[in-house]
């Protein structure tokens, strides 16, 4: 009887993924075809394009679809998945992605609907982070306190995988990455409502993936990169309370060292990025050429080998969490955030001396 409900379980994973990989690859090319009848393609004039021609920038609008009907036609739901409000929330980011992508949004505005999705989540569907595991001495969180720092984890999540998607298959993969890895922990755990939620959105972004490897056909815009922080924030913090009161153990211990190990990639460069700017006196929404991967191009490495580096890092920084488990969340979470500034560290080295030219000590400080 427990072989064939295992069976059952993977043949459903699968079946999960494949249709969402399926819905995806469909409407992609009937995108394309718009696209391209009706002009909508990315802004080459803006400083920031690493493009010399024009690409559509609606693959989110694919991902949306793919993870949505999906979601509707087989993801199971019970009390501990408020997919409703998941959903409502989805609508509402994707509706204010796709008129950015076509038309642009005020930064203001794009922040008061993005909080209103937050809340949605927060207050209405009661996704939020109630324990911090002792990390820093702290474990159960007061409800206000819960509530502004659940809020404001989603609204990291959301615009951190926003800034991320700067190059080909950057966004894509570290979202397959994120919910891949969420969603093994949550078979682990034996939450599947959530596992299919995460393995539903995996499949949506590798069927939009194939078209983003370089050379990239489309772009997912800020219609998918939007969408899938906020999916990856609501794994994230869903993660960390039914870690608690799993099936197999009532306390997952290592759980908030593992979600920052998932979730470093954008978390690190868009705190590292908003720190510099507000450091040099400009508004930290300013676009700029500072991330991460701009550095690694400026160092020569193409999108498909940026891509593979930053995500091959994130992959090495998750089994390392789970091989040190025993040393504790706030020595690993401290580590973590090292190796960071270190990576970090390296790659201004070799900035500083491709620039001058030369490999030289004090190229690591000046």
């Amino acid at each position: 009887m427990m072989e064939y409900l295992h069976n059952f379980t993977f043949i459903y994973y699968v079946l999960v993924v494949a249709v969402s990989i399926l819905i995806t690859s469909i409407a992609i090319p009937s995108i394309l075809h718009v696209a391209r009848f009706r002009h909508l393609y990315d802004d080459l004039g803006h400083f920031r394009k690493e493009h010399d021609h024009g690409i559509p920038r609606l693959g989110g609008v694919a991902i949306f679809v793919g993870f949505t009907i999906t979601s509707l036609l087989l993801c199971m739901t019970n009390k501990s998945l408020p997919i409703n409000y998941i959903l409502t929330a989805c609508i509402i980011l994707f509706a204010m992605g796709l008129k950015d992508d076509l038309s642009g949004v005020n930064s203001n505005t794009k922040f008061l609907i993005q909080f209103i999705v937050c809340a949605i989540l927060v207050l209405l569907g009661n996704i939020r982070l109630t324990n911090l595991y002792g990390v820093f001495g702290i474990y159960e969180l007061p409800y206000i306190v819960s509530v502004c720092l659940s809020i404001l984890v989603i609204l990291l999540l959301i615009n951190a995988f926003n800034l991320i998607d700067g190059i080909d298959g950057l966004a894509a993969t570290t979202g397959i990455i994120a919910n891949g890895a969420f969603a093994l922990l949550f078979i682990y755990l034996h939450q599947y409502e959530l596992a299919a939620v995460s393995l539903a959105m995996v499949g949506a972004i590798i069927g939009f993936l194939r078209f983003n490897i370089t050379p990239a056909k489309i772009f997912m815009g800020d219609t998918g990169s939007l969408l899938i922080g906020l999916i990856s924030a609501v794994m994230a913090l869903k993660f960390m309370e039914v870690s608690r009161a799993g099936s197999n153990t009532s306390y997952f211990y290592p759980a908030p060292v593992l979600t920052v190990a998932i979730l470093i990639g954008p978390i690190f460069d868009t705190i590292r990025v908003f720190v510099i700017r507000i450091a040099s006196g400009v508004s930290p929404f300013n676009a700029d050429r500072n991330h991460i991967h701009h550095r690694m191009l400026r160092l020569g490495f193409n999108h498909i080998q940026t891509t593979l580096i930053l995500t091959g890092a994130n992959v090495l920084t998750i089994f390392m969490a789970l091989l040190l488990k025993g040393y504790g969340n706030s020595v690993l979470i401290a580590l973590i955030i090292l190796m960071s500034f270190m990576f970090n560290w390296v790659i201004t080295f070799f900035l500083r001396s491709k620039e001058r030219e030369r490999l030289a000590f004090r190229n690591l400080f000046v």
